[in-house]
């Protein structure tokens, strides 16, 4: 394969040694939004696929689950489709990456000092889903931040006119105030197409940077809870590199992962309110991961 001269090729080579395997890279000088990935093709494999489960099929109808992908095995054909994927939910621990956003940018502004203690609540708050060190995370850069950075130009992660997306409102303590998402006054929040956006911007170095899309993949690399997602792709893709974020409380469970290997390169998300949402995140991989693959096999055709 030739190689890309791009920055965040070289970022990627020179600090993350991956095995085999390449960052995706969009060969433009603009990213563009994930909306306009939409392929209807893919959208089509996806909606049949899902309904074939009536459990699945009840559960969407009921806007009780939302599933949004990524094809990235074109870099210059990077497609998307979602079903019920501007439906914002509770996302329990998820929306942690956006408390890892906004501190990667407040640390690219010189408002954080990257202190070896910051650097750890980083990633225990990603690998373990910490959430004391979650909590010392939004306490340093604070709601407002947050909320400026997932509403940046650049990122629009969080959007009233599309449903809303990533948020952070509150402490994971039971103590502090509450700053909820104007939209549902949700503290937690999601939807399946802002969390798709995120990966597919980290994976081009969009996010603030280059270099830190790289200090945030990094962190985000290897994770250390092997449940939901990862229980499945540690079965199916054990050579690839997955860089994930999951939550759970009560019914509200939520998982999120770009996968990226000798043979699948792609972004899977879900959100689902059930009680047996535990199960049905590890029942969706080999779905999606059969979906994916037919639809590189098409794009490749």
């Amino acid at each position: 394969m030739k190689i890309l001269k791009s920055l965040f090729v070289v970022l990627f080579l020179t600090q993350l040694s991956f095995s085999q395997t390449k960052v995706p890279v969009i060969r433009k000088h603009v990213t563009e939004p994930i909306q306009q990935l939409q392929d209807t093709t893919l959208q089509t494999l996806l909606d049949v696929e899902l309904r074939k489960n009536p459990t699945w099929k009840h559960l969407i109808n009921s806007k009780l689950m939302s599933v949004s992908i990524v094809d990235l095995s074109n870099p210059n054909n990077i497609r998307y489709a979602g079903v019920n994927d501007n439906n914002m939910m509770y996302a329990a621990s998820l929306p942690k990456i956006a408390v890892l956003l906004a501190a990667m940018d407040a640390i690219d502004k010189g408002e954080l000092i990257e202190t070896k203690a910051v650097q750890n609540d980083m990633r225990l708050m990603i690998s373990k889903s910490n959430n004391q060190a979650t909590t010392r995370m939004i306490d340093r850069v604070g709601y407002k931040k947050i909320e400026s950075v997932l509403r940046a130009p650049k990122h629009k992660l969080y959007d009233e006119e599309t449903g809303g997306g990533l948020w952070v409102g509150k402490r994971y303590a039971a103590g502090g105030a509450r700053y909820p998402d104007p939209l549902k006054g949700l503290s937690h929040a999601a939807t399946t197409k802002q969390v798709c956006s995120f990966y597919y911007q980290l994976a081009m170095g969009n996010l603030i940077s280059p270099k830190r899309s790289v200090d945030m993949l990094k962190i985000m690399k290897k994770p250390e809870l092997h449940h939901k997602f990862v229980s499945v792709l540690d079965q199916i893709a054990p050579k690839a590199d997955v860089y994930r974020k999951s939550g759970s409380w009560k019914n509200y469970h939520s998982d999120s992962a770009l996968v990226w290997g000798p043979n699948r390169r792609y972004i899977i998300v879900a959100l689902v309110e059930d009680s047996n949402g535990e199960q049905i995140m590890r029942n969706l991989v080999k779905p999606l991961d059969k979906i994916l693959k037919k639809s590189r096999n098409l794009t490749h055709v």
